[in-house]
């Protein structure tokens, strides 16, 4: 072998060894997970941006949604506690610090120049430092699941609601045996069938019905839906053989917005029952063009006068700009411009707690799809498919 070919054949060898050391160096702990499965799932986890502030994971161990719904477990650090003891090798001595709060704009509307139907969805919440004044950015995760039985999805997760900031799965310190809990996190997502769902924020007390059904919390909700529901109607008929429990799920009251692919939209609120204190009614809203669009007001005639009823200020003016650009366009989009309306209701981050957009996705319904924008980079999307 001649002296350049030996030369660089050690360089190489060399450059090998030093990347595996390197890919063993940053490789983070996962404490309390010895399974080869679930150990091989979580590393399988890809950063699709390069900075580790959009992430990719293919869940494909058994996360145990029926034993979950049949707990009756809604609060969200006592889920996340459950959660652990399902799909944990080992146990935490103490419990996981999980939350929830998103701001949000939704809308859903016809495919301008096709029979597609497709569902827009901004997804806003300020993270703070513990200065409370500077702002963190977060993680997002798109999250593949495929349960056995069950309905395939792609859904969003925020990582910083777990614990997971900007970088985390490469810094070669943070466990990430929390991400076992990945899909009891999502807050918006779409299945095979072409249902789409996502959660909004409210201020009001949170909602605790009591009729003597089987209890549910709000993201357990989500994972229910995109797991079983085929439809709008479906996903309806479903939330009504629950009892609603949002007490524990961040700080706010929430609603959900949802569509399918044959056209049907639906917000589901809970509200006041003019006795208790606490929101306890549900409420099905559909059917009219004026709610094909939603931000953080109820839009139940029963809410008025309260802290985010109609008269509330609280995302009125992204609501106002959804409402015309939908009513000016006959209440039908092509695909681009349901991308520049999330971007024209999009949020820089202020004091608000409900502002700065993480994400901002753009379901196509018929073609199960997502468009997906982070932190309002609208130069650069990222396109998935439910396969």
């Amino acid at each position: 072998m001649k002296r350049y070919q030996i030369i660089v054949a050690l360089a190489l060898a060399g450059l090998i060894v030093s990347c595996g050391k390197e890919e063993e160096k940053i490789k983070n702990p996962a404490k309390y997970i010895t399974d080869k499965d679930k150990l091989d799932m979580l590393y399988s986890m890809k950063d699709l941006d390069g900075k580790g502030r959009l992430y990719e994971l293919d869940y494909t161990v058994d996360y145990k949604l029926d034993q979950v719904l049949k707990s009756n477990i809604t609060d969200t650090e006592n889920l996340f506690k459950y959660v652990a003891y399902l799909l944990y090798d080992e146990l935490p001595g103490q419990k996981n610090s999980v939350s929830i709060d998103p701001g949000c704009s939704v809308f859903a509307v016809p495919e301008s120049g096709s029979k597609n139907y497709i569902m827009g969805r901004n997804y806003d919440y300020r993270h703070f430092n513990s200065d409370k004044t500077s702002y963190v950015p977060t993680s997002a995760i798109l999250v593949r699941t495929a349960p056995k039985g069950g309905k395939k999805s792609i859904s969003m997760v925020d990582g910083l609601n777990m614990g997971f900031g900007q970088g985390f799965f490469s810094n070669g310190t943070q466990d990430i045996s929390l991400l076992m809990g990945l899909p009891y996190a999502a807050l918006d997502g779409i299945n095979e069938d072409g249902f789409a769902i996502g959660v909004l924020a409210l201020s009001e007390k949170q909602t605790n019905q009591q009729t003597g059904k089987p209890r549910i919390g709000t993201t357990v909700a989500i994972r229910m839906l995109l797991d079983k529901a085929s439809t709008v109607k479906e996903a309806i008929e479903m939330l009504k053989n629950y009892d609603m429990d949002m007490r524990g799920s961040g700080r706010s009251n929430y609603h959900y917005f949802m569509a399918d692919a044959t056209g049907d939209y639906a917000i589901v609120e809970y509200t006041l029952d003019g006795k208790s204190d606490e929101p306890c009614v549900m409420e099905v809203f559909s059917a009219n063009d004026t709610l094909r669009c939603v931000t953080n007001f109820y839009v139940s005639p029963t809410m008025v006068g309260t802290t985010d009823g109609w008269g509330s200020s609280h995302g009125k003016d992204r609501y106002e700009t959804l409402r015309s650009t939908l009513l000016e366009n006959k209440y039908s989009l092509s695909a681009d411009k349901g991308m520049k309306l999330l971007e024209a209701v999009a949020q820089a981050p202020t004091e608000e707690l409900t502002s700065q957009t993480q994400w901002s996705s753009l379901y196509n319904l018929s073609e199960k799809t997502l468009r997906l924008a982070i932190l309002r980079e609208f130069g650069k999307e990222y396109k998935f498919r439910v396969e």
